[in-house]
């Protein structure tokens, strides 16, 4: 058990460095959590799930790491919500579903290619965001 912790560990702080990341504890865990937690967390979400494990952890701490995760690649930066940026650290295309009284965001895989095209109508696409709002189907 031990060894498989150290061994993720050190695999992250490779991925880190790959991305000319420096591998601090509190951003290895963050990744850590993210890439576990594919769930589009909050900065308030992440903080409460380790902030027990880092007592000197920070909700701004968390945010300037995710900036830096976003700036790098490493996830994507989600505004479905206006009073909540969520962070998503699943690259392959997809749009997302957030429900109007949970709050909850599901991905939505596409069926078609059209967001996975590099150029439309001679435009370099860069970004593409789909996002759905309504009642999911544990609120209906």
């Amino acid at each position: 058990m031990i060894n498989k912790k150290k061994t993720l560990l050190n695999e992250i702080k490779e991925i880190l460095k790959s991305k000319g990341i420096k591998p601090s504890y509190q951003r290895i865990m963050v990744y850590n959590y993210i890439k576990n937690h594919i769930n589009h967390p909050s900065v308030d979400t992440i903080f409460k799930a380790i902030s027990g494990s880092i007592p000197t952890l920070s909700k701004t701490t968390i945010y300037n790491i995710l900036n830096l995760f976003a700036k790098k690649g490493i996830v994507d930066t989600l505004t479905i919500d206006k009073n909540e940026v969520r962070y998503d650290f699943i690259k392959k295309a997809h749009a997302h579903f957030m429900c109007k009284i949970c709050g909850e965001i599901y991905d939505i895989h596409l069926k078609s290619d059209v967001c996975l095209k590099d150029f439309v109508e001679g435009h370099k696409v860069e970004d593409t965001h789909v996002d759905f709002k309504g009642v999911c189907k544990e609120c209906l």
